[in-house]
This record gives structure tokens, C-alpha cells and sequence, in this order.
């Protein structure tokens, strides 16, 4: 989860706390600190990341960093910044939590070069179903944030590939950036890369990944 998200606690043990978060429906165990009450959120970041600082100046004290989608309350403004009950943020780098942008395949380029992490899905690291999983719900398109449910996303594509299909293998997917190109988080480059998609089916089978089983239209 990312900060703001919202978790439903179902159990608590040894300093952690059981869930489901509410934007997929995912459930696990988080730390209890990482926790707060339930307020209302306002904005939601729209950089690929930013910082909360101690104060409304670039050259006040860092505090902590925050991924793209994560969310916030705004109660103020200074120069340029938002303050929130947490810091304050660059005004850039924030917009109304309704916001949604327009094309999936943008949000995901915003991404290049992240480092791959299993099960990640921030700017600090992330996987191939994350990747999509963010790119979707940023421009208000409901996602699962597994591979496998992902593939019931949408329609089958018998034809030429479109800008933000999606490709999938056993346990892998990757969008669409035109008819011949896909973007993708994966454990080869250990990024967000993008790769031709010919050169991707063949180093992939050949790594033992097997064949492409599907492509879907969102």
C-alpha cells in the first residue's frame, strides 16, 4: 500500500496489523506504526515521487519521500508548497484526488528506469503487475494488482497491437507502448525497461518463460 491508501483491519498480533486494502481488495500484514485513523484525503501525487519537508522551503529538513499515487490532506499553502498534517509538499507535484490522467502507457513511462522489486508497486521499486496496476488506476480504470486477475481485464486482441495493451505470459505482463514496442517491469534488466516486443517473446521463451498466452484490450 502507499501512503493515504485506505486498509481495513481485520486482526492485530505482535506489533502488526492484518488487512485488506481497499483499492484491490489485497490482503496481508502491515506493521501497526504504518498505520493512522481513518481522514479524508485531498490530493494525490502526480510526480513520479516527491518529499514532504519540515517546512515550505527546498532547503528545509527532508522528512521522508512519497511515490506517485500516494495521497495526502491539504490544509494550507506557502510559497509554492502544500502543507499537509505530515510536511509540506512541492505544489507541482500534487493535484486534486479525483484526478486521472488520460493515457495508462504515459503513467507507466513515468516509471522508466525504477528498480525491479517482486510485489513492489512505487517509484522505490516495482513489478510488472504493479507497473500496470498503477498506470490503470491513475487514470481511473479499476486493477487487481496480480498478473493472473489482470488477464480477466478487458477483451481479447486478435489484431494489431494498440498503444496500452496488455501482453501476458505465466506469471508476467507487460503494456503496449505502440504495434511492435511494450513497456515492462521485470527481472532481466531488474527495471522498468522498454523492449522491443519481437526481441521480448524470443529472450523470454528462451529463458524458459514460455509463449505469450494472451493479449487484452482494457
Amino acid at each position: 500500500v502507499l501512503m493515504g491508501d485506505g486498509f481495513l483491519v481485520i486482526d492485530r498480533r505482535e506489533g502488526h496489523a492484518f488487512g485488506r486494502a481497499a483499492k484491490d481488495g489485497y490482503c496481508g500484514w502491515l506493521p501497526e506504526g504504518a498505520l493512522a485513523p481513518e481522514a479524508p484525503v485531498t490530493h494525490v501525487v502526480t510526480a513520479p515521487a516527491t518529499h514532504l519537508y519540515a517546512g515550505p522551503r527546498v532547503q528545509d529538513r527532508y522528512l521522508a519521500s512519497m511515490s506517485f499515487g500516494a495521497k495526502v490532506r491539504v490544509i494550507g499553502e506557502a510559497r509554492n508548497f502544500y502543507e499537509t498534517p505530515e510536511g509540506w509538499v512541492p505544489v507541482p507535484h500534487l493535484a486534486p484526488v479525483d484526478y486521472r490522467f488520460d493515457d495508462p502507457v504515459a503513467v507507466a513511462l513515468m516509471f522508466l528506469g525504477t528498480p525491479y522489486l517482486w510485489g513492489g508497486n512505487s517509484r522505490a521499486g516495482i513489478d510488472c503487475s504493479g507497473l500496470v496496476q498503477a498506470a490503470l488506476l491513475a487514470c481511473g480504470i479499476p486493477c487487481p494488482g496480480d498478473s493472473d486477475l489482470q488477464q480477466e481485464l478487458g477483451h481479447a486482441v486478435n489484431e494489431d497491437l494498440r498503444r496500452g495493451d496488455l501482453l501476458f505470459w505465466k506469471g508476467h505482463v507487460a503494456m503496449a507502448v505502440d504495434a511492435d514496442t511494450m513497456i515492462q517491469a521485470n527481472g532481466h534488466h531488474m527495471a522498468v525497461a522498454i523492449e522491443p516486443i519481437a526481441a521480448a517473446l524470443a529472450r523470454i521463451e528462451a529463458a524458459g518463460g514460455g509463449p505469450l498466452t494472451a493479449r487484452r484490450r482494457v
